[in-house]
């Protein structure tokens, strides 16, 4: 039973919201300018995540924003013996988000896609000379003082206040003895789930009653997290990213809290299948945040709107075929359109009509009906395993750009004296996709 909780933001985050907002639509347009279309890609990647972030929470775009600035300001000393107007800044050896790499990244298991995001978010820049390079760290020094002065000076967060709300005076939170009931609480970004932690720690006065699961632990944690949240009575706070959307069984819990909405409709789908599972006993309750004021939450909110209503229609099916509603147009895209767009009627309307196309009740039924057909031949058992075996395998596989990242951070352990970027250059063609097929 999803429920959309709606919230506004204060003066000073609608704000800081606008600003950031402002910057990451100038730089978008920049990056349109680029001749070369696989590194407009990873600048566009770049954008996007940074927007994800500054939705999440005070801590994570402060965070974000803070490492992007120092990492273009070490890629500035580093050319610093570059004229400013006279050459080009050189390549950084990004990897490049073309078309296929983004289908690639949104089926990617979420702790490589966490290191993807960290990797590029940071240091893919459009700026073309230092010159331009010095304009955008000067316009990130700003972002970021007011992005510290919200979290660390003006403490304002509407976003929490709702979720304290929420997990303070909702009836479902506890059961009938008074007693608290298990929670699920997921985040996209590790800065917000160790925000998160912190508030709730200091909510409840304690932090033995909260585990977390993120793309840091390793497999063999994770499995020792999940069994203290599904065996220990006094754990009732799960905090996740979505590394624990995959292959982790959370079904002791039937809450669910999306503090950050995922742009890939599959993660949200996957999430919510982590307690929405076959052999399930209790009704499950799923609530989402939506700041409705902004220009990506007017795209969300629209759309659980139109999920509610089709949902009541068609006896709660919707959400189980969430991840095959977008795929026409993906909602990557359509949100990302919506933060340099949607100030233009005629593109707000564009938005609102791939909205509720996605949504219409017919695509719907289709959908269900294709899915329906598979379940007729297996029985209930055989498409749990074949589901159980589909996330194992896709848990194991290893795309290239993680094994670059993994190489990276080894050789740096092990004390090879290169930069970033000369190590970047040495070991990325190895991972480079060929022309032609795809490796």
């Amino acid at each position: 039973m999803p429920t959309p909780v709606n919230y506004s933001l204060s003066s000073a985050e609608q704000a800081l919201y606008d600003n950031v907002t402002e910057y990451v639509r100038t730089q978008f347009n920049r990056a349109d300018n680029l001749l070369d279309d696989r590194r407009k890609g990873t600048v566009g990647f770049a954008l996007t995540v940074l927007q994800r972030r500054l939705a999440s929470s005070p801590e994570a775009i402060y965070q974000s924003l803070r490492r992007r600035r120092e990492r273009l300001e070490k890629r500035l000393q580093e050319i610093g013996s570059l004229a400013a107007n006279q050459h080009s800044l050189p390549d950084n050896q990004l990897p490049l988000f073309d078309g296929e790499y983004w289908d690639d990244f949104d089926d990617a298991p979420a702790e490589e896609a966490e290191v993807i995001e960290d990797l590029v978010m940071d240091a893919a820049t459009a700026a073309l000379t230092a010159a331009e390079l010095q304009e955008e760290i000067a316009i990130l020094h700003d972002l970021e003082r007011q992005a510290y002065q919200l979290r660390h000076v003006i403490q304002t967060d509407h976003k929490w206040t709702q979720l304290a709300s929420l997990i303070q005076d909702d009836e479902h939170m506890v059961d009938s003895a008074g007693s608290r009931r298990k929670l699920v609480i997921f985040t996209e970004h590790r800065d917000t789930l160790r925000y998160l932690q912190e508030r709730i720690t200091t909510l409840f006065g304690r932090d033995e009653h909260i585990v977390h699961i993120d793309g840091s632990l390793k497999r063999e944690d994770r499995r020792v997290v999940e069994d203290r949240f599904r065996n220990d009575p006094d754990v009732h706070f799960l905090l996740a990213t979505d590394a624990a959307g995959e292959g982790i069984n959370l079904q002791r819990a039937h809450l669910m809290i999306n503090y950050d909405l995922p742009w890939n409709p599959n993660r949200l789908e996957q999430r919510f299948g982590r307690i929405h599972r076959i052999g399930q006993t209790e009704v499950c309750h799923l609530w989402n945040l939506v700041a409705a004021g902004t220009r990506e939450g007017y795209v969300y909110a629209r759309l659980l709107s139109k999920l509610e209503t089709e949902s009541q229609a068609l006896n709660g099916r919707v959400f189980d075929i969430l991840g095959q509603l977008f795929e026409q147009t993906p909602l990557r895209k359509l949100l990302i359109d919506a933060v340099r767009y949607s100030d233009q009627p005629d593109s707000r309307a564009r938005l609102d009509q791939a909205v509720d196309h996605a949504v219409d009740r017919e695509h719907v039924r289709s959908l269900l009906e294709t899915r329906s057909l598979v379940a007729q031949t297996l029985d209930l058992s055989e498409i749990e395993r074949i589901r159980a075996d589909m996330e194992r395998y896709a848990a194991r596989r290893l795309q290239p750009h993680y094994i670059q990242a993994f190489f990276l951070q080894a050789f740096q352990s092990l004390g090879v004296l290169f930069g970033n970027e000369n190590l970047a250059a040495l070991v990325s063609p190895m991972f480079q996709p060929r022309s032609g097929n795809r490796p």
